[in-house]
């Protein structure tokens, strides 16, 4: 039986994942959870799955999940306390790390340190982080288990291949909700519009992300840091059916696609049981019924994020940290209504383009890009002209 910890249990990632658990007590144990404000399902996930530690976002969550389990015997904790307790938890041997966003970084970090093999769908602390992280994973000897679909596909098309043979990796998109919308209709679209994506239930941050394709240019970085390969062989390629999560092209011209119905439990599933693979029952995919699959280049035009994001992993150091900084900024003003969609990228554009690029050499290198592109990205909102 394998022990594990969630960090990001309340999000769809962690959902997902507790389900597949919930499937399989024979294989798997939950020891630790974290997630944020969502109260009642913490709550609930507590009383189900009986992790010897819980942590919340902020103390007063703690309180009174600690008040309605007063009789339950998990410890519950909150914080950057929290995270780590449950990333570093004596127990568990594998750590899934769904954090969204840049708060996912420490906890992963940690949990690399402390010997716990990763399945890791919080892209951004490979982004904000590359070089340090990977440094981290060889050093540790610990596995890394991709959870994107995305990068799970190619991590399963890689297997039995040699690194040395692939002339190139090809990223799926489907598009978001905006592929075929009027360019001039982009600038009036709202958050709910935004919000409502063709193929995949995500959160709020990554589902805006995707209907920029900023996602996809953050797991290009992603992809860079994974699998050794330098973006110059990195491509991108909008297919709105998303039956091909993504593919590999060898050197002898053979292209390899790993191809399934888009549901997240899939590439959680291979993660946690890796190398195993586990019986979902998950509906088969019907090629007749699925359709023609479809494939198109990025218009750039469209989806100027994607270009910011080569930028971003072209120029290293601490670029792709305020890259991902800015990102976070310029979407949490989306989604209160302060900033329009278009002008999303442009304040990151902006942002980038006023920061003097430093090599990483430690984690606080990361963390002080970080903090100075989050003050960069407010200033320019501030002054009301991204």
């Amino acid at each position: 039986m394998k022990t594990i910890s969630i960090l990001g249990s309340t999000g769809s990632i962690g959902v997902n994942a507790l389900e597949i658990v919930s499937r399989f007590p024979d294989e798997f144990q939950v020891v630790a959870l974290a997630g944020g404000k969502n109260y009642r399902k913490m709550e609930e996930q507590v009383r189900l799955f009986r992790p010897e530690v819980a942590s919340v976002m902020d103390p007063d969550t703690a309180r009174r999940l600690s008040r309605s389990l007063s009789s339950h015997p998990t410890r519950i904790l909150c914080g950057t306390e929290g995270l780590n307790a449950v990333a570093t938890h004596p127990r568990s041997q594998m750590v899934v790390s769904a954090l969204v966003g840049s708060v996912g970084l420490l906890p992963t970090l940690a949990a690399i340190r402390a010997g716990k093999s990763i399945a890791l769908a919080n892209k951004e602390a490979l982004v904000m982080a590359g070089e340090i992280f990977m440094k981290e994973i060889r050093e540790t000897g610990v596995s890394l288990l991709p959870v994107d679909s995305e990068h799970s596909a190619i991590f399963q098309v890689l297997a039995g291949h040699r690194k040395e043979e692939v002339k190139r990796i090809i990223l799926t998109a489907s598009g978001g909700p905006f592929l075929a919308t009027p360019m001039e209709e982009l600038k009036k679209v709202t958050p709910r519009e935004a919000l409502n994506h063709p193929q995949w239930r995500m959160g709020k941050k990554v589902t805006v992300d995707s209907a920029s394709l900023m996602n996809k240019g953050l797991e290009v970085i992603e992809a860079h840091w994974l699998f050794g390969v330098p973006a110059s062989r990195i491509e991108v390629n909008i297919h709105p059916q998303s039956i091909v999560h993504s593919m590999v092209e060898y050197s002898d011209g053979s292209v390899i696609a790993q191809m399934s119905l888009p549901d997240m439990r899939g590439p959680i599933a291979y993660a946690l049981s890796y190398p195993q693979r586990l019986d979902l029952r998950l509906p088969s995919l019907n090629l007749f019924e699925a359709g023609p699959l479809s494939f198109q280049p990025v218009d750039r035009e469209r989806f100027p994020a994607l270009a910011l994001a080569y930028q971003a992993l072209e120029r290293g150091g601490t670029m792709p940290a305020v890259l991902n900084a800015a990102n976070e900024v310029a979407v949490e003003a989306f989604l209160e209504g302060r900033l329009e969609f278009l002008e999303v990228p442009r304040l990151i554009q902006k942002a980038m383009q006023n920061h003097r690029t430093l090599r990483l050499n430690s984690v606080e290198d990361v963390l002080q890009a970080h903090s100075w592109a989050r003050e960069e990205a407010q200033k320019i909102l501030n002054r009301g002209n991204p």
